[in-house]
């Protein structure tokens, strides 16, 4: 059965698209078929993979789609995924998603936009889903974590970083509690971590507040981020540290959301 995992955190520059790219990649050295979608309208991770407008529907589209005639036709959504040259299967964004806001606020169940879009019947064929979702608590999140079965949070470690994580948490809870039961904490991911005091008490208070909710992989930081993010090469492909942080990160969600 496929998973959808919902990459999120109301602050930016915290290493979700990074995230989601890499341990999506690093699932796949593992044998299994993922499908990443992008939910930022600054389409960091379509520009990951080396997107170019080529005229078949993004995001954007299909959420106009549902807006419009409340549902959407399965072969639809199939159309806007795009294989990348490294194989990977993906959804892009581009920044009309921004408009779609808008649109999905007065939408009927706008809640369920997203879950429409990544029906069974297009999900199906993959193990996981993961969606790399905007820095913000508005409705194009609440779709993502209304569709989703867990949310991974990366959180960088820094005090303020830390601090964000409550507003997310509340809005977790508010909907497992109305909208999706099933939805379920895949972990906290500490991020760009290095070895400074800051940073090593950040991790210490977050193993103290969340316990076994905190992966035990941690995310350090690189510079060999930034050449994957240029060169569009998953860092597992790599002999990179990072690369075999993000190896021991998808061991980690194999062993949680089976």
């Amino acid at each position: 059965m496929c998973k959808l995992i919902a990459v999120a955190n109301q602050k930016g520059g915290v290493g979700k698209t990074v995230t989601t790219f890499n341990l999506g990649a690093a699932l796949a050295e593992k044998g299994k078929k993922v499908l990443l979608i992008d939910l930022d309208p600054q389409a960091n991770l379509s520009e990951y993979f080396g997107f170019y407008a080529d005229g078949k529907p993004t995001m954007s589209q299909l959420i106009s789609e549902v807006t419009v005639h409340a549902e959407i036709e399965a072969e639809t959504v199939r159309s806007a995924i795009r294989i990348s040259d490294n194989g990977m299967s993906y959804i892009p964004a581009d920044l009309s998603l921004a408009a779609m806001e808008s649109a999905m606020s007065t939408a009927l169940s706008r809640e369920t936009i997203i879950k429409r879009i990544l029906s069974e019947e297009v999900t199906g064929e993959y193990d996981y889903v993961l969606m790399d979702c905007l820095p913000s608590l508005g409705i194009l999140l609440i779709n993502a974590l209304s569709a989703a079965d867990n949310v991974l949070i990366p959180v960088q470690t820094q005090k303020f970083s830390m601090d964000g994580l409550s507003a997310l948490t509340a809005l977790y809870r508010q909907i497992k509690a109305t909208i999706n039961p099933k939805l379920e904490i895949a972990g906290i991911l500490p991020t760009m971590a290095d070895s400074t005091t800051v940073s090593r008490n950040a991790l210490e208070k977050l193993a103290e507040r969340h316990n076994k909710a905190v992966f035990e992989t941690v995310i350090h930081k690189s510079i060999e981020a930034a050449k994957s993010t240029e060169s569009g090469i998953a860092l597992c492909k790599s002999r990179s540290r990072l690369g075999g942080e993000y190896m021991r990160l998808a061991d980690e969600i194999l062993e949680r959301c089976s």
